[in-house]
């Protein structure tokens, strides 16, 4: 979705114009006129290419070790390729793999035939008739697939289905559907596949199952109901933690969501979250890596081990299945100065810097000092010291943040790069929010995000 500029008060009449609509493709219940809204297909920004890369491994897809080769016969990870693809077309990742899933079962076959490769999102395969050579391949079919999508959206009157009008649909073993697309997104679903049951319920059924099960975003701490243990939702998985410290080096306790053990349940499970945050493991082969958030920086000597300060005796085993858990970060020398990263303030105009490994991010307002960084100082340095780093995109709120602009009235709760508006009062009490967990935060900060899908408490038995 295209990032959103406005005045609270007009901010706040779009989002009442648009959660009605969202709140359908939240519901309990299939609604073959409302099956995902335009803004989820165009939201390009759900997923990193190391997050699509963790769900394809997740799934025991063979799609996780797949290279393919790009239009320009560059070599690419399955992953890079729908990353790279949703970014420049500007169209979800997470669409592209639920179609992948519906076409050819590729996210969660670990040993497809080469058709499903060649023919990946179905794309040139129409009903009763061959596929159209000029489009084999994997990569060109997600690149063409995520093109006819948005063009779905951008030219809706250029297609036979579309939004607003009514149509009959034949259904094997149903009797005929009458649908009416209550939008240009689900319209384009049908111009794509022209059945009810036999392809757009299939579709429906996997949005909700890899990302929207128990109605949870990323971020998001869980606890059922009378049970001890606590998990992580992340890329659309439940990861147990399995130690307190774990949980508290990363997280604030205060935000453990109380839910049903259904809602928890409805969740695949991921990898445990066993260390806390900048242990340092030892994998079997001897070699040291420090753990920073989800990336594990490998110790490039004893020398670089040393003037971290850390003691020996500090430093825990860790299975090779342990260490794969976690992302590769930037190879730790002697000449790192800040390897558990650290605020930088320039001296001269006052602005704050987040620097780990050679970048800088810069914090747009002091709220992230108060929050976000509240236990660290930041460091004067010059300008010309500063100038050593990579300036990259503006500090964000961690996924599962809970926030409200000053003056407006509606809350979101922070997923990656969007921001999800929660439907009513009901819902945040019902998902189990507490309202003393809201920040209150300066409008500007909405420039960072894009508004997502409306957030919606699920009917869970």
């Amino acid at each position: 979705m295209t990032k959103i500029n406005l005045l609270i008060g007009g901010l706040g009449l779009l989002l009442a114009l648009t959660l009605g609509q969202n709140c359908l493709a939240l519901g309990a219940n299939f609604d073959p006129n409302y099956i995902i809204s335009d803004e989820e297909v165009l939201n390009y920004t759900t997923m990193t290419q190391a997050e699509i890369q963790t769900l394809l491994e997740s799934k025991g897809s063979y799609l996780a070790n797949y290279m393919c080769q790009d239009n320009n016969g560059v070599a690419l990870r399955a992953s890079e390729a729908i990353y790279s693809v949703a970014n420049t077309n500007r169209v979800n990742p997470r669409f592209l793999l639920v179609l992948l899933q519906k076409e050819q079962g590729l996210v969660e076959d670990p040993a497809p035939k080469a058709s499903s490769l060649d023919w990946a999102t179905g794309y040139g395969c129409p009903d009763g008739g061959g596929c159209n050579e000029r489009w084999r391949g994997f990569y060109k079919q997600i690149n063409s697939a995520s093109l006819q999508f948005r063009d779905y959206i951008e030219n809706p009157n250029l297609y036979k289905y579309q939004p607003s009008q009514t149509y009959t649909f034949s259904n094997t073993d149903k009797d005929p559907m009458v649908v009416t697309p209550a939008n240009k997104a689900t319209a384009g679903l049908y111009n794509y596949t022209p059945h009810v049951y036999n392809g757009n319920y299939n579709f429906w059924k996997l949005w909700n199952r890899y990302f929207v099960s128990g109605g949870y975003p990323d971020g998001s701490l869980l606890q059922a109901q009378g049970d001890k243990g606590v998990w992580l939702v992340q890329n659309g998985q439940k990861r147990p933690f399995t130690s307190w410290g774990a949980l508290i080096s990363r997280f604030d306790p205060k935000k453990i969501l109380q839910v049903k053990s259904a809602d928890l349940n409805s969740f695949t499970q991921g990898a445990p979250i066993k260390f806390p945050q900048y242990a340092i493991v030892r994998a079997p082969d001897k070699k040291l890596y420090l753990l920073v958030d989800n990336k594990r920086r490998l110790f490039a000597n004893d020398a670089a081990f040393k003037k971290i300060g850390y003691n020996p005796e500090e430093i825990v085993d860790a299975t090779e299945e342990e260490i794969n858990a976690y992302q590769d970060g930037k190879t730790l020398t002697i000449n790192d100065a800040y390897p558990l990263g650290a605020l930088l303030k320039d001296k001269k105009t006052g602005g704050v810097y987040w620097v780990s490994e050679d970048t800088k991010a810069p914090l747009i307002d002091p709220i992230f000092l108060k929050t976000k960084f509240k236990n660290k100082k930041p460091i004067t340095v010059t300008a010309e010291y500063l100038a050593k780093y990579k300036t990259v995109a503006p500090i964000k709120f961690d996924s599962g943040e809970l926030v409200k602009f000053d003056g407006g009235f509606t809350i979101y709760v922070v997923e990656n790069s969007s921001l999800r508006p929660i439907a009513s009062a009901n819902d945040f009490e019902s998902l189990g929010y507490k309202w003393a967990n809201i920040l209150t935060i300066n409008p500007k900060i909405l420039e960072l995000y894009n508004v997502g899908e409306s957030l919606k408490a699920t009917v869970t038995s």
